[in-house]
């Protein structure tokens, strides 16, 4: 199945009245550090306070009748995303996550009434088990980022950023198995072809960065990161969104865990949210110093609030933080 904007359309019908058009807020504390109006696309306002509810709704609306349920892999918050859709019409969801979720959001997916399945430590021990669910117990796989009807579903963000913003220069996305950003980017270029379209990710575990480069989908080794959400493979048989990515995206950015780490307190301190670590990657980025000028409007999704509050007090205290076998030293914020 090949993607247009079309399908991007057709799933803004289809998911309207369970996910909601997210506000677009200007931060007036980036403008200042980048020079150039910043806007924050607020993904955190979702009813599960998330975007991968949009292609889940959408992923969920498009199955044939008489399906008695779904299974999917996930970091966490396409899971809570298939949880919410698949109770909404009354079908059995299992979600299946390794190891690294933190348990915040296994707790969540739980809470809607998904049975929960925790695969060995990687998204593709998840994924093994994900389809031999799908296999055996003749349930429909959805995936996190490689359907299209989850792509165009995620697309729905490009629309509503260049509904309200027509003169934006650049969206940044954060990155991960690609389907925010294969979206996002088909959207907006389809209405705007001259837009930037920058992905984001952290720099160890960057699956979709180093498919891209190495031409072809590889694995990578997942490792802890406070960019949690953008951890895992994007399949060695990925059939959408790698091709997407490669051909939409402008550019890669890749930000270190400390970069992470001031992000999130630079979002917490100066525009007064909680949001996970994969939400702050175009912040990180931007105050990192690794973006060009894209000579005007800047816009940032900020996509997810479902994180560990333990963790996430550990980071706004500007106290230490191991991940793995990296140790972040504390640092309370400056500005």
């Amino acid at each position: 199945m090949s993607l247009s904007l079309a399908d991007v359309l057709a799933a803004r019908r289809a998911i309207a009245g369970v996910a909601v058009r997210t506000p677009l807020v200007p931060s007036p504390h980036m403008a200042a550090v980048t020079g150039a109006e910043f806007l924050l696309k607020l993904e955190i306002a979702q009813p599960i306070g998330a975007f991968k509810l949009r292609g889940a709704v959408n992923a969920v609306a498009g199955l044939a009748a008489g399906v008695s349920g779904v299974v999917c892999c996930s970091t966490g918050n396409h899971g809570r995303g298939v949880a919410y859709a698949a109770r909404a019409r009354g079908l059995r969801a299992v979600v299946c996550m390794s190891s690294l979720v933190p348990r915040a959001k296994v707790d969540g997916i739980r809470a809607l009434g998904a049975e929960v399945r925790i695969v060995g430590r990687s998204q593709d021990d998840a994924l093994a088990e994900s389809r031999r669910l799908a296999r055996e117990e003749g349930l429909v796989e959805l995936s996190p980022f490689d359907d299209p009807l989850v792509i165009a579903g995620q697309g729905t963000i490009g629309l509503e950023l260049l509904e309200d913003r027509p003169d934006l220069a650049a969206i940044l996305v954060p990155l991960s198995g690609g389907g925010l950003a294969a979206g996002v980017a088909l959207a907006a270029k389809a209405i705007k072809p001259s837009i930037r379209v920058i992905g984001i990710t952290m720099d160890r575990g960057a699956a979709m960065h180093e498919s891209v480069r190495a031409g072809r989908p590889v694995e990578v080794e997942e490792v802890p990161s406070l960019a949690d959400s953008l951890g895992g493979g994007i399949g060695l048989d990925n059939r959408h969104s790698f091709a997407l990515c490669r051909a939409l995206l402008d550019d890669y950015v890749l930000v270190t865990e400390a970069e992470i780490y001031r992000a999130i307190q630079t979002l917490y301190f100066e525009d007064r949210m909680v949001a996970e670590g994969a939400s702050v990657v175009g912040i990180a980025a931007a105050k990192a110093g690794r973006l060009p000028s894209f000579g005007g409007p800047v816009a940032t999704i900020v996509t997810g609030r479902n994180v560990d509050m333990a963790a996430f007090t550990d980071v706004v205290a500007g106290r230490p933080v191991t991940l793995g076998d990296i140790h972040l030293e504390g640092r309370a914020y400056a500005a």
